[in-house]
Order: C-alpha cells, then sequence, then structure tokens
C-alpha cells in the first residue's frame, strides 16, 4: 500500500526547494512585506545629560584630536538597533553624537555625502568652517553643513564647546550612498567673510536680490541665531493658538526655496508654555529630541519619558506621542527628523489619537538600560 503525501508536506517540500534556489514564494511573505502599518524595528529611548556630559568630559581627558581621531564625539545607540547590528543609529535613519572640542584644538576638515547639523549646547569661542567661510557658535544656535561641503572646527575661546551632531547616517547607508573624503590640510582655507551668510540673509528674513534666480539646495544660510528663533517663538505665542500637537514651533527653511533648511534633514524648536500638556497623535517620520531648556515628559505609546535640560530622547516612526511640560518655565524642545525625505517621497501621513479626550493612559514609565551614578 503506498505511502500517502499530505498537500502540507508537497508544499513545505517546495518551499525547501525554493529557498536552496534562493528564491521564495510571494504569497506567503505579501504581509510581511506589505505590512498595513509603517513596521519597523526602532523603540523609544532617553538618555540623561548627566551621564552624557560625564562621558564627554572623559573623552576630553583621554583623547587628543588629530587625523586618526578627527572628531571628539560620544554618539547616541539606540538599544533596539543595536540588536540588529546597527552601531551608530538613534533612528533606522538618524544619527546623532554629542561632539566635544577644546579650547585651541582644530577638528581636521573633511566632507561626506550625509547631510549634517550643529546645534549648540554650551560654551563660545568655537566655529565651525564650511566652504571657506567661518561661523562661530552661540548656545542655541543651528549651524549647517550641506552634503559635500568642506568642513572643520576651530576653537578660540576658553571654555569647552559641546554641541549635537544630527546626520542621516542609516538613511545614506541604506542607499548605499555614502562618499567620505579629508582635506588635504588641517583646516581649509579661509576665503569668505566670518558669519557672512548669517549677516547676507539676516537670519531667513531676507535674500539679495541678486540671488533672486537661484533655486534648490544647500540652503545658502549657514546660522540660523538662537536670538531670532526664540523671539519668532514668543511672537507666535502672541498671535496665534498653539498648535494642538506640538505647542509653539517652528521649522527652521530654506529663505531661497522656503522648504527645509536641509534638503534631507528636518529641524524644528518648540517651545511649550508652563501647564501645556499636548494631544496625541502619530506620524510617519521619525525625530531626535533634544531638551534646551525645562522639565516635563513625553509619552510614546504609553509609556512616560520624564526629561530635563540637556536630555535627548527618540521617537519611532508612527509612535503616538504628546509632551507635558511640568516646569514654572517655558520648555524648548529641538529636534531634528526625515520629515523632508518621506515628503519627497509621498510617503509622510499624520493621524491624531481620538480615544480618551487626545491623551495617551499612562502605562509604565522609562528608565534607561544603564542608570546614571549621581
Amino acid at each position: 500500500m503506498a505511502n500517502s503525501v499530505s498537500e502540507e508536506e508537497i508544499f513545505n517540500q517546495y518551499y525547501e526547494e525554493l529557498e536552496q534556489d534562493q528564491l521564495g514564494p510571494l504569497w506567503t511573505k505579501l504581509r510581511y512585506m506589505v505590512t498595513k502599518e509603517p513596521a519597523h524595528d526602532v523603540e523609544p529611548y532617553l538618555w540623561k545629560w548627566q551621564t552624557i556630559h560625564k562621558h564627554l568630559l572623559r573623552s576630553g581627558e583621554l583623547l587628543p584630536l588629530g587625523r586618526d581621531s578627527e572628531r571628539r564625539v560620544v554618539y547616541l545607540q539606540n538599544p533596539s538597533l543595536m540588536k540588529k547590528g546597527l552601531i551608530g543609529y538613534a533612528t533606522n535613519t538618524l544619527y546623532a553624537g554629542i561632539q566635544l572640542l577644546l579650547p585651541g584644538e582644530v577638528a581636521p576638515a573633511h566632507r561626506h555625502t550625509q547631510s549634517a547639523i550643529r546645534f549648540i549646547i554650551e560654551g563660545d569661542g568655537a566655529f565651525t568652517a564650511v566652504d571657506g567661510e567661518k561661523t562661530y557658535m552661540e548656545q542655541g544656535d543651528l549651524i549647517l553643513t550641506p552634503s559635500w561641503t568642506w568642513h572643520d572646527h576651530g576653537h578660540e575661546g576658553k571654555e569647552p564647546m559641546i554641541w549635537m551632531d544630527g546626520l542621516d547616517v542609516g538613511l545614506v547607508r541604506n542607499l548605499a550612498g555614502s562618499f567620505y573624503e579629508p582635506h588635504p590640510d588641517n583646516a581649509q582655507p579661509v576665503t569668505k567673510p566670518d558669519n557672512g551668510s548669517t549677516l547676507r540673509y539676516a537670519g531667513g528674513s531676507y535674500r539679495p536680490v541678486t540671488e533672486r534666480k537661484k533655486r534648490g539646495y544647500p540652503s545658502p544660510l549657514l546660522a540660523y541665531k538662537w536670538e531670532k528663533t526664540k523671539g519668532t517663538l514668543h511672537h507666535l505665542s502672541q498671535l496665534q493658538e498653539a498648535d494642538p500637537f506640538d505647542g509653539y514651533a517652528v521649522d527652521y527653511i530654506n529663505p531661497l526655496t522656503g522648504g527645509s533648511a536641509d534638503p534631507r534633514i528636518g529641524t524644528t524648536m518648540q517651545k511649550l508654555p508652563p501647564g501645556m500638556h499636548t494631544q496625541a497623535h502619530r506620524h510617519v517620520h521619525t525625530a531626535v529630541y533634544h531638551v534646551l531648556e525645562g522639565t516635563g515628559y513625553t509619552v510614546i505609546n504609553g509609556q512616560k519619558f520624564e526629561w530635563s535640560k540637556g536630555d535627548f530622547f527618540v521617537l519611532p516612526p508612527w509612535s503616538w506621542h504628546e509632551h507635558v511640560n511640568a516646569g514654572s518655565r517655558d520648555a524648548y524642545l529641538f529636534s531634528i527628523n526625515d520629515r523632508p525625505v518621506l515628503e519627497m517621497l509621498d510617503l509622510e501621513k499624520e493621524q491624531p489619537y481620538e480615544e480618551h479626550n487626545g491623551n495617551q493612559p499612562i502605562t509604565g514609565i522609562f528608565t534607561p538600560v544603564v542608570q546614571e551614578s549621581e
């Protein structure tokens, strides 16, 4: 009597044969490839400033700058992405690091296809030079380093200078578009007036008539000064109602196009007055936040992330989130995001949270994997 072979066994053998020939059956994997909603491995995380600052100052004691150590940076490593072997990823597209430059030092010139932004955390007297122009950095400033521009950093002041670096490392790596080149000299020649782009474009409000015909990127404005950004947010809060999801917020823009200041990395500053509790929503773009001022918390998918001045936290794609200012003074949150790329690809979507009057129930409180020492 012949042995009967079940249909399941026939298909299993067929699938094994496909796999051996590096093929696969779409009918069993379609919902894995084309998901009903965004699928990702990014989990939210928060880094405390005391921990970052401690390790950053220690790096200043241990590591001199030179060609073998071009940048003294401690980067944010998302544990959920480290499990996947993604080194240096804060989100699936964005990298964030905190850089230290000591008085008299020069971080050697180089260029790369990754776009970069600098957000200044503390110190003065240092500069970033981009394609021959020095831009001096002050707390709260946003400095652009467009893709494939020569850039170096120098410090002419007396105290340590610390800033946030934001790059689209994950995006460029996934697209296999990374190129890098060191400059032949330690510092590039300065060929333009210091702070020239800031003076020429008046902080983004005006443009010279000689540049009417210029189109596209990169932004000709390299520095977005904190004094002007803060003033704009103040006037915004006097003139209109707060956005229900983001409070009073502004995007940094290219003064020639009105688009994102950097074509691939979105940059936003938001102000949350004391007691403000925004409504929850979610969007496809991911973000890395830095707390410039204030204390409060953000609820991400029901988990409470308590933050204070200097902290960083990650918002994964398509995650419910809302912000609360729990302090007695205005809170300012700076963030970078990948929204410009998603908008260019027509992939960006947004959805409000409609239950519980727009606010999520809190189901847990986040604690870092490694607790910082007091």
